[in-house]
């Protein structure tokens, strides 16, 4: 098995949703991984354009995918300082609510990250797990303050997305 396959996010089924699950470690400590996650000049280094109104419980995000033309909020509601950060993420209209949530603990110099997506509908979870295995690429790049272009993110995903065809199907 590759090292590619090993890394592959895990699926359920719960009724009508899907959450899915990866686990990585990063060689940098907690506290750069947790900056990279919540401080949204690192979220945008990896992810998606974010400002933050207010990081800690009840602050909103918005999330600009400006490459995709794409747009989407989110609402923390769980934010334990270097152990877990949650968001409910919705279309800008409200609809198609997930919850994404950050499990950090510390491994050595280094640390465990556990991304929980649920909520998913089975269409939106088979473009989740590519989407999130590339992303979660670029974190560790984040954590020192370097930006991962969207064009590199996309070429990741596409290399990958093979992998996840009948990821849904399996559920």
């Amino acid at each position: 098995m590759s090292v590619i396959e090993q890394e592959l996010g895990t699926l359920s089924r719960q009724g009508d949703t899907i959450t899915v699950v990866f686990h990585r470690r990063y060689a940098r400590p907690v506290e750069k991984v947790w900056a990279a996650l919540t401080v949204p000049e690192r979220i945008t280094d990896w992810f998606a354009t974010t400002t933050i109104d207010r990081v800690g419980v009840g602050g909103t995000m918005d999330l600009d995918f400006k490459d995709e033309n794409y747009r989407s909020t989110g609402r923390i509601v769980i934010f334990e300082p270097m152990k877990t950060f949650a968001w409910e993420w919705t279309e800008l209209d409200g609809s198609k609510t997930s919850l994404v949530r950050w499990d950090l603990e510390p491994d050595g110099a280094g640390c465990k990250v556990t991304l929980t997506h649920s909520g998913l509908s089975p269409d939106e979870a088979k473009d989740v797990g590519p989407g999130w295995h590339a992303h979660l690429q670029a974190i560790e790049d984040a954590a020192d303050g370097i930006e991962t272009p969207w064009s590199k993110v996309r070429e990741r995903e596409k290399a990958i997305r093979h992998l996840y065809a009948d990821w849904v199907s399996l559920a």
